[in-house]
């Protein structure tokens, strides 16, 4: 039985190229961008469903009409048609919700499949508030998914332990970056997502931000740093701090 997937994903500067100032801001400005990680698990998942089952996986991105590389690399994956929303730039996850939703409430859809967090804030928050708006179940944290007759299986990972949960479709689904190993698509895959379509629109219902971000700063670090030339001399004292850890 084919399914319609949507995966929502994520532009992010390349955090691996990020610095700071003596002030700890972070400085993003000419930084490249790239497609978050944990969209790039959330779209090999929504891919991998649709190869095992049919059906047919589409991507909404925020952004604008020159962010189109996350995009064209979803495509290339084995996405099939995306929406870039322009003109929302906001990061309080209960306005970003109510915004997609918008979206996602326009396209047929049996499953949303999202990563569980975004590199840049890991609220976490944003599959509840989905799934509240759309009054659809959440499953969430999930490092493996199967789909049998209008019913999604999940294997949730918890702090102690998995557990299996289920519910039935439609249904909103957060992934784990353990839940798979994303494709590196092959050339000719690239070549052929540049010159798909990618679908460009407004975002519907911006709304004002109530948030206000106060500071964005890296900690500092507290942390006292002591190194050990003589293995023998060290252990006692790295056993030492452990204990008091536990304690």
């Amino acid at each position: 039985m084919p399914y319609n997937i949507i995966v929502l994903i994520k532009q992010i500067v390349d955090i691996d190229l990020l610095k700071v100032d003596s002030s700890g801001a972070p400085q993003v400005q000419g930084l490249p961008l790239r497609l978050e990680t944990l969209s790039k698990n959330a779209v090999e998942e929504a891919v991998r469903l649709k190869e095992k089952h049919g059906g047919k996986v589409t991507a909404i991105c925020f952004g604008t009409d020159k962010s189109t590389s996350a995009m064209k690399e979803a495509y290339a994956m084995g996405v099939d048609e995306g929406y870039i929303l322009t003109g929302y730039t906001g990061n309080n996850p209960s306005l970003t919700a109510e915004v997609i939703s918008r979206k996602i409430k326009e396209i047929p859809h049996d499953l949303i499949i999202l990563g569980n967090q975004s590199a840049e804030s890991y609220t976490g928050m944003l599959q509840g508030k989905l799934s509240a708006i759309l009054d659809e179940p959440l499953l969430s944290d999930a490092v493996k998914v199967e789909i049998t007759e209008g019913n999604a299986s999940v294997t949730m990972a918890l702090e102690n332990e998995n557990i299996v949960a289920q519910a039935q479709m439609p249904v909103v689904i957060s992934v784990t970056q353990e839940i798979n190993e994303p494709r590196f698509p092959p050339v000719m895959q690239l070549m052929a997502a540049g010159k798909k379509k990618i679908n460009i629109e407004a975002a519907q219902g911006t709304g004002k931000n109530t948030v206000e971000i106060l500071s964005n700063t890296a900690p500092k670090s507290e942390r006292r740093k002591v190194v050990f030339e003589d293995p023998e001399k060290g252990i006692p004292e790295v056993a030492k701090v452990i204990k008091e850890a536990i304690k």
